[in-house]
């Protein structure tokens, strides 16, 4: 009986041992799995429970003008979310949704029952429909924090800055082209918080990136409005298809306005159509008819093989070219080149041209920067098209001193037509001055470039003189003419290929005055192209008070001063008759229409003190005109701009 108690007592021990034993192991095995073989994940785990990481979206960089005036920011809006399978009642919601938010009710509804988790119901609300919204008080819609993009001009100037998408990506314009410096930066946060989550402790920062950056850009936000304005006019009154005006410094190549019409507006594009989004300026090209008399007239008188007294044979406005008549709007005989230019005769160019030879010209073209970009930091810009000598035949060689047969952009026009005014050098255009840091500091800044010597500065200057003949009274552009100011350019009417025949349409046609002013001490040159204006087509009829309209205010705008003497082929605008009293000796002078420093330096010889009153020409002065001068020690002369 001891034995087998004795036997009993030793089981129970070697059964519960191997117990603890079992035990012990499973113990120690999970402790090892635990401790060792997944050591690194639990403890990963066990961080991310205190730990987590929040990443915060700065704002886009903003876009100034370069007087400091903002085109483009950011601003911040609210979204609207919603979670689909926390909706409980999803076409009741969807209904309610679409009324407040003015949306279609089957586009909520398809969004509210998406498989996700979650969906966006609308981004970038305005305040109205937030607020409507939530005082429907929906389970699972929620609402969130966005930056939009801004643009406060709305129209002004959009075709130069372009727009940002949803995401805040440039997709067009400025927007597009420097998407690089201006997108929003991305900065990641490390946190520890408690239970609740609420947030203890942030550890550091990571950055993708330096940035955002804004941007200062050559645009004149008044002059861009001023165009602007006066173009649309142009179309609308013209019944144009479109039209185009670059406003250019040409000694810098700095753009102050480059406009489009039709408009968008930036802040809903995705209501126009893309073609209205393009600048048209940039990417679009067209014959430029008559105004490459200007070009080759340059070329041929930097070659030395006219002088503006040669007098050529125009034919009495017939001339035959292998089996084909060309004719002028006039029959013209003989022609001295200066009238040729003033008068735009076809015949003429082409005789001017057979001096040239065709070979030199089309190197000349290849200089002004014809059938190759110009460099503009702007996207989609065309290289127009310029052919190969060997590959015009010898019509096409001869139609191309007058501009057919090539085709260039309007911004390739008009860096060309810089040359002419800035003593031969064809400049590089750009759109922005610099890129500053959000403490304004610059970090970027862009400056002129010259491409090439074009011709020479003396060329440069007996071309100018030509071409201010192209405004007197009997030019083919009198209406381009700025009172106070010398203004030189040239007219063009281009006929357009019809698609289905192959043939010029003797029904379209683009409209051109390319001009520059002062004349004698170029500050800006204006181009102006309107697309398929009806009735009476001619470039110095339907664009050239476009020029003089926008000239007129812009050097004003810029204060550039007067020309010196008013040249009497100028007519006076809109009906104004200037008169001028002769003066009589012992008395006070006539000043009227004279500059501010004139009128100082008159009265200074005089020993009489000028009060000035406004800027521009003077128009009104006290004593008036023939006043005797005795005892007459102040003289108050009131200036008024010029138009």
């Amino acid at each position: 009986m001891r034995t087998k108690y004795k036997k009993w007592i030793k089981m129970r021990i070697y059964v519960t041992g191997t117990c603890f034993l079992l035990v012990f192991g499973v113990v120690f095995l999970r402790a090892y799995q635990l401790q060792i073989l997944e050591g690194d994940r639990l403890s990963s785990l066990a961080r991310e429970g205190y730990t987590g990481k929040r990443t915060l979206t700065t704002q886009r960089g903003a876009i100034f003008d370069r007087n400091g005036n903002v085109l483009a920011l950011s601003i911040e809006v609210g979204s609207i979310y919603g979670y689909p399978k926390r909706i409980k009642d999803t076409p009741r919601a969807a209904t309610l949704l679409a009324s407040a938010l003015d949306m279609d009710r089957m586009d909520v509804l398809k969004k509210l029952r998406s498989p996700r988790s979650f969906a966006w119901i609308k981004r970038k609300a305005t305040p109205e429909e937030i607020k409507r919204v939530r005082e429907l008080d929906l389970t699972g819609i929620g609402f969130t924090k966005e930056n939009r993009r801004y643009y406060p001009c709305i129209e002004t100037g959009a075709h130069v800055i372009g727009f940002a998408s949803q995401d805040n990506n440039g997709l067009e314009g400025i927007e597009l082209q420097y998407n690089g410096y201006l997108e929003a930066q991305k900065i990641r946060f490390k946190r520890i918080h408690d239970a609740l989550g609420r947030p203890l402790v942030f550890d550091g920062s990571g950055r993708d990136r330096q940035g955002p950056f804004d941007l200062i850009l050559t645009l004149d936000k008044e002059i861009s409005y001023r165009a602007q304005k006066v173009l649309r006019k142009a179309v609308e009154r013209s019944g144009a298809r479109s039209g185009v005006c670059i406003v250019m410094r040409p000694q810098t190549g700095e753009i102050l306005a480059m406009v489009v019409v039709p408009e968008f507006n930036p802040n809903i594009f995705w209501q126009f159509r893309p073609s209205e989004w393009r600048n048209r300026a940039v990417t679009d090209c067209f014959e430029p008819g008559s105004t490459f008399k200007a070009f080759l007239l340059a070329a041929a008188m930097e070659g030395d093989v006219i002088t503006p007294e040669t007098v050529l044979n125009c034919e009495d406005g017939r001339y035959t070219i292998g089996n084909r008549i060309i004719s002028d709007r006039r029959r013209y005989g003989m022609l001295r080149v200066s009238e040729i230019i003033k008068f735009s005769s076809n015949i003429g160019a082409i005789k001017i041209g057979q001096r040239l030879g065709a070979r030199r010209f089309h190197y000349y073209m290849k200089r002004f920067g014809f059938g190759e970009r110009t460099g503009i930091d702007f996207p989609g810009e065309t290289t127009g098209i310029l052919r190969p000598i060997e590959a015009t035949s010898v019509l096409g060689q001869n139609t191309l001193y007058f501009g057919q047969g090539i085709s260039v952009s309007p911004l390739q026009l008009a860096v060309a037509f810089g040359a002419i005014a800035n003593g031969g050098h064809l400049m590089r255009p750009y759109l922005v001055k610099s890129i500053v840091d959000q403490g304004n500091k610059t970090i970027r800044e862009f400056y002129p470039v010259v491409r090439r010597q074009v011709i020479s500065h003396e060329t440069a200057r007996r071309v100018r003189g030509i071409l201010e003949d192209v405004v007197g009274r009997d030019g083919t552009a009198p209406k381009a003419a700025i009172e106070g100011y010398h203004v030189a350019g040239k007219t063009g009417t281009a006929q357009k290929v019809d698609p289905i025949k192959k043939t010029y349409s003797n029904e379209k046609f683009v409209s051109f005055f390319a001009g520059l002013a002062p004349s004698d001490s170029p500050a800006i040159v204006i181009l102006v192209a309107l697309d398929e204006p009806k009735g009476r087509p001619s470039g110095g009829i339907v664009a050239a008070p476009v020029f003089r309209e926008i000239g007129c205010w812009t050097l004003n705008h810029l204060n550039v001063t007067p020309s010196l003497q008013r040249d009497p082929s100028y007519p006076a605008v809109k009906g104004e008759t200037v008169i001028r009293n002769p003066d009589v000796p012992g008395s006070i002078p006539d000043l009227r229409g004279l500059g501010v420093r004139d009128v100082l330096r008159r009265a200074r010889g005089l020993g009489v003190e000028v009060v000035v009153k406004g800027s521009g020409l003077a128009a009104e002065q006290s004593p008036a005109p023939g006043t005797p001068l005795e005892n007459q020690r102040l003289l108050t002369v009131t200036f008024r701009p010029p138009c």
